[in-house]
């Protein structure tokens, strides 16, 4: 029976690999063996040093997060790692690949580390609403100091040999042959009779932050500020802090009981369900296992625009060769200045060296000749959304692009379908729709098109991964997913404002559920004459919104929008010439106090029908996909979930109470359950129980 351990003698050597495809995750079953093998080599006189390694392309990946709430069987990871670092002969931790979460803790644990180049650590468990609970809030604070170890354990970033062989993580790095310098190291050691290091034991790094404690609390202050409204940093800290205060026992017991109560709450399940999430979105319907990726080696985006310009930077960033075109050489010189600006700011501020700089700057070109893109595998379109216009193109991409060239639209709102059209080769084009900034949002929609070819939706995903994007592929309608579903939210926001409530009252009600800004200031923010000039255009109205832009108010460009704005500031400051706008535009309404949780209720809940209704349709294959379109591209609160998530936590039989109550006392049948909903609660089940391609 495989137990995910291997366990064999060069000499007098003992060499544990740990042997659990894919990522030797430590499942309850790994722990047992390996546990037995440390013990077996401790107690065998032919043993003189234990080398602890992983098979295949990492050490190890992590703890088996599947098993969480799960009943766990001993030996729990922190009795492991005591047990390792308890030996008496010399434990010398092997890495490779990568040492994430409990894979770091186990080489913590060790006497000592070496490791390959490509080696990454990392302690990436707050990323999932956890600290470590294996020793790692304790260990790695009394090796490196705490301001070091706060900046690796609360941002859970991973950290690669060169920086973790500065700050004293690594004893050795090597460039090839692990284990045969691995077995070396260990004879040598031996050999030496090199004292053991616990590091449970260390004390010294711990005076030095003693020392210095300013560096610690202003390291603490920045990185929490980055992580308002989320539990797991500030646990990180405390955790942290006992280092100073618990001898190594206790703080790792206070650790481990931090790490259960964050492991049950809202929070964590929240963020462990979008863990899961970003994988299931990879699994597109109708796609045959063994459809390969069309290569991409090189990209053209055509227009120079704020969004062109964005798009342009993602693949510049991640090395792929890419050539902004535009026929207006004003406007080409303006969007290349941009990003060669955006670009020279984050090497000021120390986000890249003047070597990475020139590596970015040399992947882009510009050209106002649209016959350039010839030579392209993918061509992105960025121009302003106008249909007329979106067809010529791609009318002339028809001819000038090469045979195999994925055609792309980053259109938010328009019908691929038809703009596919325009071409003889249909199946080759989607869309692509970035989220503005594009070089800083994560989220990418893939919107597939009726005749899209599977290669194609493939090619889409696995380049999306290579710009560090998270792709989740969605279907044809009006505003696609999160669109469609913001646009629900909108009437709601225009109605609250014309029953009662004010911009003030409806963006506190979003900042209190843990939205960074509410939609009245994100309005202002993006520009109000952006929405309004769509509206226009497909001749609708929004009676708020409008009048607003009527008298010239466009946001933050023009110092007014629902908010006023003082120079230089963006700060939103209430406006009475707006609310008295809107009282007079309410005329015929019967304006009254609105709750908080009314706000809140319509503001979340017509989320949740509009991505029910999507969900029936098959425009998303799966509630989980919506969800991550809402934390990626909307800001939608990470601890929360997504509001799918959110309203599975909720109850669909309390959801769909709540929107028959507002439909009857707003008389706007709009927010009537949604029959999946209605369904589902029938039922007492939730979204996540349904099949992926929904209802």
């Amino acid at each position: 029976m495989n137990t995910g351990i291997t366990t064999r003698q060069d000499g007098r050597i003992c060499i544990i690999e740990i042997d659990n495809p894919p990522v030797n995750a430590m499942s309850n079953a790994v722990r047992a063996a390996l546990f037995a093998a440390v013990t077996a080599a401790a107690q065998d006189e032919g043993v003189d040093a234990i080398v602890l390694a992983g098979k295949g392309k990492v050490f190890c990946g992590g703890a088996e997060i599947r098993e969480f709430g799960q009943p766990m069987s001993e030996p729990i990871l922190p009795v492991l790692i005591d047990e390792i670092e308890g030996q008496t002969k010399p434990v010398i931790a092997a890495l490779h690949g990568v040492a994430f979460g409990g894979g770091f803790e186990i080489a913590l644990g060790a006497h000592f580390r070496v490791a390959t180049r490509d080696i990454k650590l990392a302690l990436p468990e707050v990323k999932l609403g956890l600290i470590p609970g294996a020793g790692g809030t304790q260990r790695l604070p009394r090796l490196i100091g705490l301001a070091k170890a706060a900046r690796l354990i609360v941002t859970g970033e991973p950290v690669g040999a060169k920086d973790a062989e500065m700050v004293g993580l690594l004893d050795a790095v090597f460039d090839s042959d692990l284990l045969a310098n691995a077995l070396a190291f260990a004879r040598k050691i031996v050999a030496e009779k090199t004292p053991i290091r616990r590091i449970s034991l260390m004390t010294a790094a711990l005076d030095a932050s003693r020392a210095d404690m300013p560096a610690f609390e202003d390291e603490v202050a920045a990185l929490l500020k980055r992580a308002r409204g989320l539990d797991a940093p500030a646990a990180c800290v405390e955790s942290i802090r006992n280092t100073l205060t618990m001898p190594f026992a206790e703080g790792l017991a206070r650790e481990r009981e931090i790490f259960v109560k964050l492991r049950d709450g809202e929070q964590s399940k929240a963020q462990r369900h979008l863990f899961f999430a970003e994988r299931a979105a990879l699994k597109v319907r109708g796609i045959p296992a063994e459809t390969k990726a069309r290569a991409i080696a090189k990209v053209a985006v055509l227009g120079a625009g704020t969004m062109g310009g964005g798009i342009a930077m993602c693949f510049a960033s991640a090395g792929i060769p890419v050539t902004i075109i535009d026929p207006n050489p004003e406007a080409l010189a303006r969007g290349m200045g941009a990003v060669e600006a955006n670009y020279r700011a984050t090497a000021k501020r120390g986000g890249l060296s003047e070597a990475a700089l020139a590596r970015v700057l040399a992947t882009l070109s510009a050209s106002s000749d649209f016959n350039d893109v010839a030579g392209s595998d993918l061509i992105i379109e960025a121009v302003f959304e106008d249909m007329a216009l979106k067809k010529t193109i791609f009318a002339n991409l028809d001819g000038l692009a090469k045979p195999g060239a994925i055609l792309a639209t980053n259109t938010s709102s328009l019908d691929i379908n038809e703009i596919a059209s325009a071409t003889t080769r249909p199946q080759d084009v989607l869309g692509l729709h970035f989220f503005s900034p594009a070089n800083v949002m994560r989220l990418l929609e893939i919107v597939r098109a009726e005749k899209t070819a599977p290669d194609v939706l493939v090619s889409a995903m696995e380049v999306a991964r290579r710009i560090g994007k998270v792709p989740v592929t969605v279907g044809v309608c009006y505003g696609f997913v999160g669109n469609r579903m913001l646009h629900a939210r909108g009437g709601q926001v225009e109605r609250l404002l014309l029953e009662g409530a004010s911009p003030a009252d409806i963006d506190a009600a979003a900042t209190g559920f843990g939205f960074a800004m509410g939609p009245c200031a994100v309005g202002d923010l993006a520009g109000l004459d952006v929405g309004w000039r769509i509206r226009k255009e497909r001749g609708t109205k929004a009676i708020v919104a409008d009048a607003i832009c009527e008298l010239g108010r466009f946001g933050q460009k023009t110092g007014k929008g629902y908010f006023r704005y003082e120079a230089g500031s963006r700060t939103p400051l209430p406006d009475p010439e707006v609310e008295a706008l809107i009282v007079r535009l309410a005329a015929e309404h019967a304006r009254r106090t609105i709750g908080q949780q009314e706000v809140l209720d319509r503001l979340i809940l017509p989320l949740v029908n509009e991505g029910a209704r999507i969900l029936d349709e098959g425009i998303a294959e799966r509630s989980s996909d919506i969800d991550l379109i809402w934390i990626n591209g909307y800001g939608f609160p990470v601890g929360r979930g997504g509001p799918m998530f959110h309203a599975d936590s909720l109850g669909l039989a309390k959801v769909a109470e709540r929107l028959d109550h507002y439909a009857a006392i707003t008389a706007d049948e709009k927010l009537r359950p949604a029959p999946l909903i209605v369904r589902l609660a029938a039922g007492g089940k939730s979204f996540e129980s349904l099949p992926q391609t929904g209802g």
